[in-house]
């Protein structure tokens, strides 16, 4: 292995110089940095992580918070966190991954070890309590997703209340009266996991607005759980003709159930989702969709953090920063079946 002391005699400088020009805490010519830095280069020198966080009080290490729970749609949350590491790399940082359930006692034990001088928060609740050890003179961090009170925070998220209203207006627009939500697992809403409440104001709110009578139920998702909740809201509304849904397993199993039941998509019922992309592509009829920006929500959440520890004191570096929803008309929604004077 290069040692320091090598990189000096080959770019003919002391060890001292050679460690300023890595640390940065002294002013070195132009000229003598890059002659280190070709050297560093040409040996292969590679400075070691824990010497190095001691010399500058920085580990250049992002701490990942992202609890990878059986009722969430993992891939999702995955897709965020490779977001978050390619983007922390390209700005020098490497990223500590914590996928565990631990709340507060993970963020105190990572922060409190100096193992990451910063964290990024995912699967953010409204009430979330890992924020009063944020807010304690907590370590620089970014929220992906938004609780109820963001104040004195740095938060990225969809949008997920507009996105909630955009399905609705949509439907509605389409002539759609009675709609049915078929929402993510009850724990997820039992936790008041802010994405899904939020999806859920904005609906039932937008709903209200409109004239249009919805109906929630969550879903724990796969085929026999959608079966169960398709057939009670069936009984409950039977005329529904339109169906929101916020649960990625469910999308398949609904339009399978849909056509298995005689219920053509969309020329009988209409079916719109928040939901990846790829799921909304791929499905047996390509469904009508608000995308889930996962790659961009980690891509920002890094940026606003970096920007956070350019500025010690945290200036112009809290506040909740919000994605515009986008939706995508496909094959899955149209206008509702025209009922004849007996119907």
């Amino acid at each position: 292995m290069v040692t320091l002391a090598e990189v000096a005699r080959h770019a003919g400088v002391s060890a001292s110089t050679v460690s300023y020009v890595l640390s940065g805490r002294r002013p070195i010519s132009d000229a003598t940095r890059e002659r280190v830095r070709a050297s560093i280069e040409e040996l292969g020198y590679q400075p070691h992580a824990g010497a190095r966080a001691l010399a500058s009080s920085r580990s250049r290490i992002i701490a990942l918070m992202v609890p990878l729970r059986t009722d969430m749609y993992v891939p999702v949350m995955l897709e965020i966190a490779v977001a978050v590491a390619t983007t922390a790399r390209a700005h020098g940082y490497d990223v500590l991954l914590l996928t565990g359930e631990e709340g507060p006692s993970a963020l105190r034990r990572v922060t409190g070890s100096g193992l990451a001088e910063a964290v990024i928060l995912m699967d953010i609740h409204l009430d979330d309590d890992r924020l009063p050890v944020l807010r304690a003179a907590g370590p620089p961090a970014v929220l992906v997703g938004t609780p109820s009170d963001p104040t004195g925070l740095n938060c990225v998220d969809l949008d997920f209340t507009a996105a909630g209203a955009l399905c609705v207006e949509h439907l509605a627009g389409l002539g759609h009266r009675e709609i049915a939500v078929i929402g993510e697992a009850p724990g997820v809403y039992a936790r008041h996991t802010g994405f899904a409440e939020r999806t859920l104001r904005g609906l039932r709110d937008r709903a209200a607005e409109l004239g249009v009578r919805l109906l929630h139920r969550p879903c724990e998702g796969g085929h026999d759980a959608v079966a169960g909740v398709l057939a009670r809201i069936f009984d409950e509304r039977p005329d529904v003709s339109a169906f929101v849904v916020q649960n990625e397993t469910a999308v398949e199993p609904l339009l399978a159930l849909l056509r298995r039941s005689g219920r053509a998509v969309p020329e009988d019922v209409s079916v719109i989702a928040v939901c990846p992309d790829q799921i909304a592509t791929q499905a047996s009829v390509a469904v009508s969709s608000v995308a889930i920006p996962a790659q961009e929500l980690g891509r920002r959440a890094v940026e606003r953090l970096v920007a956070r520890l350019a500025r010690p004191d945290g200036t112009d570096a809290e506040g909740v920063e919000l994605l515009v929803p986008e939706l995508t008309v496909r094959d899955s929604s149209g206008p509702p079946p025209r009922r004849g004077p007996g119907d």
